[in-house]
């Protein structure tokens, strides 16, 4: 019942908090790898399908990258994708659409996961990167603040950035920019 919820919820939290300041404490320790980035899209994209579509959503790709290729370190890469992708699926209503694109720039691969959410207001555009920032209007969501702080500071470690386009009422689009190997 509600206790059960509760100790879910607060594990979750603990977890997530851990998991960033273990993240603190190794930050010397990513292992680079060369990896394709559709892969790894394709994959944490599939665990989210069967939940955006019981809402009468539509979650899809774009890859027009045949292969982008990028070193990072893979499973902190994953994570950064699940975490976008979850919170595109948390913030956008049901029937909404998410769509993920991978595009090749010159020098860059761009990761996009943009979404037909609430969109986020320009004041709090830069503050979602913060640690333990949240919303006002999210506080009935699960989470503890960290998941784009962590996001952030993983992409920056391996060489890229993350920035986000968006308009209240018309969703978001968070991109990452990562050098293409």
């Amino acid at each position: 019942g509600v206790i059960n919820d509760e100790t879910k919820r607060l594990r979750f939290q603990v977890e997530k908090v851990l998991q960033m300041s273990m993240f603190e404490r190794q930050k010397t320790m990513m292992k680079l790898n060369t990896v394709d980035v559709n892969g790894i899209i394709t994959s944490v994209m599939s665990t989210f399908k069967l939940k955006v579509e019981k809402y009468g959503g539509t979650i899809e790709a774009d890859l027009e990258a045949e292969d982008a290729w990028v070193k990072v370190d893979e499973m902190h890469f994953t994570n950064v994708i699940f975490n976008l992708l979850d919170n595109a699926v948390k913030y956008t209503p049901a029937g909404g659409k998410i769509t993920v694109t991978v595009e090749e720039w010159e020098m860059y691969a761009e990761i996009k996961v943009a979404d037909t959410g609430k969109g986020i207001s320009e004041s709090n555009q830069a503050a979602i990167f913060r640690r333990f920032y949240r919303e006002e209007e999210v506080h009935e969501q699960p989470g503890v603040g960290i998941g784009l702080y962590l996001a952030r500071e993983i992409i920056a470690q391996q060489g890229g950035y993350i920035k986000v386009v968006s308009e209240l009422g018309s969703g978001s689009a968070f991109s990452i920019m990562l050098p293409l190997r």
